[in-house]
């Protein structure tokens, strides 16, 4: 199988928060699919499951600038984000729950730059999914 890559978007106004913060740019923010696993780069951090790991996809967005760019973990569910932008992103719902450093994460949010050649790679791979944006 071959790999794909999906740059993570990095806004302008938050390039360097983001390189100061988590050491992200642009030549290290990125989702990969392929070889059997889903592996999420954002500067010095690194997220990594199997592809059967995933369970579904989903688009939303756009967000509040505040609430959407950097590493973050939702206190409600416990989902990770690695966006640099709030035009939206993926939400990957795993079947089992991944490590992250001290936490465990049921799902990954990914702020591609193009969202919608990430879903259809998910897709693709035979992960079901929707775009809530369209509803």
């Amino acid at each position: 199988m071959t790999t794909q890559r999906f740059p993570i978007r990095i806004g302008r106004r938050s390039a360097a928060a983001l390189r100061l913060a988590f050491g992200a740019g642009s030549e290290n923010a990125w989702a990969e699919v392929g070889d059997g696993r889903l592996v999420i780069r954002f500067g010095r951090a690194t997220f990594v499951t199997e592809l059967a790991n995933l369970d579904s996809w989903r688009i939303e967005g756009p967000f509040h600038w505040i609430t959407a760019i950097g590493i973050r973990r939702s206190i409600r569910h416990g989902d990770v984000s690695f966006a640099g932008s709030p035009h939206g992103g993926v939400r990957i719902d795993l079947r089992r729950r991944v490590r992250l450093g001290p936490f465990s994460v049921p799902a990954v949010w990914v702020g591609a730059d193009d969202l919608d050649a990430f879903a259809a790679a998910l897709a693709a791979l035979g992960v079901p999914g929707e775009d809530a944006r369209r509803r």
